[in-house]
């Protein structure tokens, strides 16, 4: 709230008036009051989209239209986005999209939103405004409890069954509330209906908390997992992953993905939308873990040579390996084969697929020989 483009911002969009044009609101102010960081800066908005865009103007801030049918406008200053909506009251919703329309009742505002302790409010004096009544007091508790009835806040977005887990996961304390978690059961059968990339979002988010396990029992036994995955949940193994990534510090999404989704990767491209990074890594563990035998000393230094360093460390975990070859995983710096294709077209072979063949066969020798031959031996190999 202190710095200065925020302020900037604030003040051109009224902040400072009597009553207040313009309010934070959202995360920003629930991480504020739970201690948290605060990653994005949400701003809400009495002004219509319109006169956001005008005064943004006219104060030299730069403007994004990101949304502004349904009301939202970024701000941009130094590079630092904001992201501003007008207060709105929802026509009509069929639980994926909303048709909404404008509305100066901050009250009204509030009650589209999903939890009591997304809803509140703050000035850039830093006083808080609980338009619900009970934001405040859900935020002391840590309690994550619906606006109004959770059935139809859910029917409003089904994306908000995998929220409400999500919150619960992040900022709950205590037993979760039974008329969230009945009104999540009860339409569990409607995410299905949701977009890949949306469902994707909520899911790695939940995967991304410390030990994720509690949230996905709960999720498993209320049927929300089986929504996601046609399989049973094995809590005891993911268990055990995330208590071994804590002890090295290696908290790896993926890899507790791989292991949710039973130690294979082919299922999840049903109902996730993952970027091809993400699904290499899926690729690459699968690959490691059914493809490494014996697990020695040797082994591990072929792997992190092959999949380099984390991903052999998580396949060790998969693996329940011994602990100082998870140690040698983590550790270890593989070398660089000393030959390159070209070495091998400079000692007289032929380009061609033969090359290639040759060139992984010394390779194959030279790891077995633990990575130590140098060029000149390895390239010997090529008469042998």
């Amino acid at each position: 709230m202190k710095q200065p483009e925020t302020q900037k911002v604030m003040r051109a969009l009224g902040g400072d008036e009597t009553p207040p044009k313009a309010l934070f609101v959202g995360g920003a102010v629930r991480n504020t009051l739970f201690g948290d960081p605060v990653v994005d800066i949400d701003i809400a908005t009495a002004l219509p989209p319109e006169e956001v865009v005008e005064r943004l103007g006219l104060a030299n801030i730069k403007s994004i239209p990101t949304g502004i049918d349904h009301g939202t406008v970024t701000a941009v200053v130094n590079k630092k986005p904001f992201e501003i909506t007008t207060l709105r009251r929802d026509v009509e919703t069929d639980g994926r999209r909303a048709v909404v329309a404008f509305t100066q009742d901050w009250r009204e505002d509030a009650q589209r939103r999903d939890f009591t302790i997304n809803t509140l409010l703050a000035g850039p004096d830093g006083a808080v405004y609980d338009p619900t009544g009970r934001g405040l007091s859900d935020s002391e508790a840590r309690r994550v409890v619906f606006v109004g009835a959770p059935d139809e806040r859910i029917a409003e977005d089904y994306l908000r069954i995998l929220r409400f887990f999500r919150f619960y996961a992040w900022y709950g304390k205590g037993a979760p509330d039974d008329a969230a978690l009945a009104a999540c059961r009860a339409a569990a059968d409607k995410i299905s209906t949701l977009s890949k990339e949306r469902i994707t979002h909520e899911v790695l988010k939940i995967l991304a908390v410390p030990d994720p396990v509690d949230v996905l029992s709960l999720m498993f036994e209320n049927k929300i997992l089986e929504a996601l995955f046609s399989k049973e949940y094995q809590p005891e193994r993911l268990s055990e992953l995330c208590a071994l990534q804590a002890g090295y510090r290696a908290p790896e999404i993926m890899a507790r993905l791989f292991v949710l989704d039973g130690l294979r990767h082919k299922d999840v491209g049903s109902f996730l939308m993952l970027s091809n990074a993400q699904k290499k890594t899926l690729g690459c563990y699968e690959a490691a873990f059914s493809g490494l035998g014996e697990i020695s000393e040797k082994t591990v230094k072929k792997l992190v040579y092959k999949y380099k360093n984390d991903i052999a460390l998580q396949v060790l975990f998969f693996k329940g390996a011994p602990e100082d070859l998870r140690a040698l995983a983590q550790s270890w710096r593989a070398p660089e084969f000393p030959l390159t294709g070209e070495d091998l077209l400079k000692a007289g072979m032929s380009p061609g697929p033969g090359l290639g063949k040759k060139l992984s066969e010394i390779e194959s020798w030279w790891m077995d020989r633990h990575f130590e031959p140098g060029k000149a031996a390895c390239l010997e190999r090529l008469g042998g």
